[in-house]
């Protein structure tokens, strides 16, 4: 796929993996839609791609959790540009806390976002992205893979995010849909920062080394290049290739590698 010209739309598009995906579409030439809840910043980053890569960029105030307001992203959408050729289902919220002692509202929540506001964001969207043979994207986690100690409401998520996506890619596969789950392993961001605790409220810290990280704009760049290929999945870390794979031969021997990871956290709740 050439993306110049192409009409892409973004949630959760105000930081991070958001953020540095629609700089490097601006880059490439596309027009964007941007989605996020913090609707001042958004239009302060619309103004910016603009001004700096000739491409005309839109921002609405969205809050994936409610169907009603990812239908109007999606009407904006091609009300301003008469179609859509990719979304990108990227709004995310994370939580560190165990299971035993998290308030199901947290669970709730993090559902409602991750999984949720890509069952709206598509639904309303994939009708345009048929007719024009494009591209349906899910930032997923090595999580939509193997669960993870003290992120149960959030691997919850992203299997349940990549069973919906593996069954819209199915049904459509006499069509020219592209499907793409991409899998990120530990980006530095800010999603770590916003993890919610047991109790509902943002942790306010990293329980990683954020330095060692694939940094937000690596990430972007990866996925725009699978986007491009029509690729399916990408997993980008050696790291989560390695889990995806050894699971399947040697799945309790993960499960520990995974808990030995986790119990070194800063901070951990697994212990």
């Amino acid at each position: 796929m050439n993306l110049k010209n192409k009409v892409v739309i973004i949630t959760g598009a105000s930081s991070g993996i958001g953020l540095a995906t629609a700089e490097a579409l601006a880059k490439k030439g596309a027009n964007l839609v941007l989605g996020a809840r913090r609707f001042v910043d958004l239009c302060t980053i619309a103004q910016d791609l603009e001004k700096n890569y000739s491409i005309k960029a839109i921002a609405m105030a969205t809050d994936v959790t409610q169907s009603e307001s990812c239908k109007l992203l999606i009407q904006q959408a091609i009300t301003t540009f008469g179609r859509i050729d990719v979304l990108i289902n990227n709004a995310g919220i994370s939580m560190r806390a165990l299971f035993n002692e998290v308030d199901l509202e947290v669970i709730r929540k993090v559902m409602d976002v991750n999984f949720w506001g890509t069952v709206y964001c598509t639904k309303y969207a994939l009708p345009s992205l048929l007719l024009n043979g494009g591209t349906l994207v899910g930032i997923s986690s090595i999580a939509g893979f193997q669960g993870l100690p003290g992120r149960s409401g959030y691997s919850a998520s992203k299997f349940a995010m990549q069973g919906l996506l593996e069954a819209i890619r199915l049904e459509n596969i006499h069509t020219n849909l592209q499907v793409l789950i991409a899998c990120p392993g530990f980006t530095a961001s800010n999603i770590r920062k916003v993890a919610l605790d047991q109790s509902g409220l943002p942790t306010g810290e990293s329980g990683r080394e954020e330095q060692s990280m694939m940094s937000s704009e690596e990430v972007a760049n990866q996925i725009i290049l699978a986007i491009e290929n029509r690729k399916r999945e990408i997993i980008l870390t050696g790291q989560g290739k390695l889990v995806v794979l050894l699971r399947k031969f040697f799945p309790k021997f993960v499960d520990k590698m995974v808990y030995k990871t986790f119990e070194k956290e800063n901070n951990s709740v697994v212990r």
